[in-house]
């Protein structure tokens, strides 16, 4: 539900009196009226970032004054979820419309498991998908991604030219983006070189992280390379927004803040308390090691919230505020654990941040901290401005949302609804049909939200498959009380949802599971 309420203007008529005592009815051609400007779309996405990590989601240790603004601006989404709990085909279903169910990349399979060719890159996505930026192409939007794309190599049919994008500029593969100081970056087919040498996001493997250097030896000037790849970007970003802002623009910012390795400026982490950190992360969790983790951690996401405040800072210097729709969302949840604790892979530290607060899971899970994710949506003067809603939604619903938003017709087959009626006046007016995550990868999972109630299995590509689990997310919103025996009828519901929902997927597959004994005999 909305928070505030959404005031209407009320239209006004003036009558205008014409030199000469003439009048404007039948003899004078009223003056033709210029056409509305078409809405522009920004859409900044990031990079593992969980659903308690910025202030207006309850963080208290991190400041993020510009996400709080941008809250402040427009509308807050507390139940959005994203369309993968890990980043490619999370990715595929923002951009495609398509749940996991109907995705064709499912997982974040690198692009040479299926043609050796191909060096970096991800599974790319077919040639004949649509994409909503190719939409926006069509209509005569010029269309600009800067951060990481991660749905097909360059030179293969997912990359971002063959998928609406008129400019790119960053990394093309996840796996480069786990280094904030790569050998390169891409601008559209062209590799521009940034760092020589590259300082990787991982340790050598011929490392013994089990024994790396002593405390006080875990230097972060070590990791320090050349030029940090996302001030590149959110230059790059800026300048396409300078060059593009009289004409309607579509700006994909997927940026690569927080997810590791932490690579922040020294500066940046200097700003956070010394005392946060009484032990160095070794990196017995894979990525590099940082003296100072918590601080190291802090930083990317203080940075991140900086690069949003440069974009709606360029916004109000352009006077686009009004004519912008601003989306802001995170791919997945905070980053899961590994190694030793108390730190996470790459020496996050969750625990310390509550970075999921009460959510269960983090990134890989279907559980809640894994896919529900930090949402804001601005649009002023025609958004609410500090207003919140707790309807259910998810990535799938952005293509027809953006769709709605420009005017143009959403193409058949698209598995989410627009929201765009929720944004500008309060509610929807159609059901919310059930939201469908099928995932092939740590262990296979699926998982159907149907109303209040989340239907969720487990380790469906192991030997030991986990049971059917039910949960109402409306009073347990932490997931910690199973309510299968108690609603067998929702999971017979959710398995025929699978059944009709989940295509067949040869380079991705997940088994859909048939009824337990136990839950056909109640």
């Amino acid at each position: 539900m909305i928070s505030k309420p959404v005031v209407f203007g009320l239209a006004v008529v003036v009558c205008c009196w014409m030199p000469g005592g003439s009048s404007l009815a039948g003899e004078i051609a009223p003056a033709a009226v210029p056409p509305e400007p078409r809405l522009n779309v920004v859409l900044i996405l990031a990079d593992d970032l969980g659903w308690g990590e910025i202030g207006c989601y309850g963080q208290k240790k991190i400041p993020t004054p510009h996400l709080d603004r941008l809250a402040a601006q427009g509308m807050r989404l507390t139940q959005h979820y994203s369309g993968a709990p890990v980043c490619a085909p999370s990715r595929c279903v923002l951009l495609t419309g398509l749940h996991l169910g109907h995705a064709e990349i499912r997982g974040n399979q690198q692009a040479s498991v299926t043609d050796p060719g191909f060096k970096e890159g991800q599974h790319p996505l077919r040639e004949s998908a649509v994409t909503f930026p190719k939409l926006l192409q069509e209509a005569g939007y010029v269309t600009g991604a800067m951060g990481k794309w991660g749905l097909g190599p360059v030179g293969s049919t997912g990359e971002p030219a063959r998928q609406g994008i008129s400019h790119f500029f960053g990394y093309n593969c996840q796996a480069v983006a786990h280094s904030y100081y790569p050998s390169h970056l891409w601008r559209n087919a062209e590799k521009i070189p940034l760092n020589q040498p590259a300082i990787p996001g991982h340790l050598p493997r011929s490392s013994n992280p089990g024994s790396p250097k002593v405390e006080g030896e875990i230097l972060a000037s070590d990791h320090i390379g050349q030029h940090h790849a996302p001030d590149e970007i959110i230059a790059e970003a800026e300048g396409f927004l300078r060059n593009e802002h009289q004409n309607p623009f579509f700006l994909y910012l997927p940026f690569i803040e927080p997810h590791v390795a932490m690579h922040p400026p020294l500066a940046d982490v200097e700003r956070f308390p010394p005392e946060w950190d009484s032990e160095p992360y070794r990196g017995t969790g894979g990525y590099l090691p940082h003296p100072r983790p918590r601080a190291a951690y802090a930083a990317m996401i203080s940075r991140l919230d900086s690069y949003v405040g440069r974009i709606l800072d360029l916004l109000d210097e352009l006077h686009l505020a009004e004519q912008t729709l601003v989306i802001f969302s995170s791919d997945n949840g905070t980053t899961h654990a590994g190694g030793n604790q108390p730190f996470h892979v790459g020496g996050v530290d969750a625990w310390f941040f509550q970075s999921t607060a009460d959510l269960r899971g983090y990134k890989g899970s279907l559980y809640e901290g894994g896919i529900r994710v930090p949402t804001i949506v601005r649009l002023s003067g025609t958004i609410p401005a500090g207003t919140e809603s707790d309807q259910p939604s998810y990535f799938a619903d952005w293509f027809p949302t953006i769709c709605d938003a420009v005017g143009l017709p959403v193409p058949p087959g698209r598995d989410g609804i627009s929201l765009w009626p929720l944004l500008t006046r309060g509610a929807l007016p159609v059901h919310r049909p059930p939201m469908v995550w099928v995932f092939p990868e740590y262990g296979g999972q699926v998982a159907v939200r149907i109303g209040d109630f989340k239907v969720v299995r487990q380790g469906l590509k192991t030997r030991s498959p986990g049971a059917w689990e039910v949960y109402n997310l409306r009073s347990d919103r932490g997931e910690q009380h199973d309510l299968a025996d108690q609603h067998p009828e929702l999971i017979a519901e959710a398995l025929e949802i699978l059944k009709s929902e989940a295509d067949e997927n040869s380079v991705f597959p997940v088994p859909i599971p048939e009824l337990q004994p136990r839950d056909a005999d109640k």
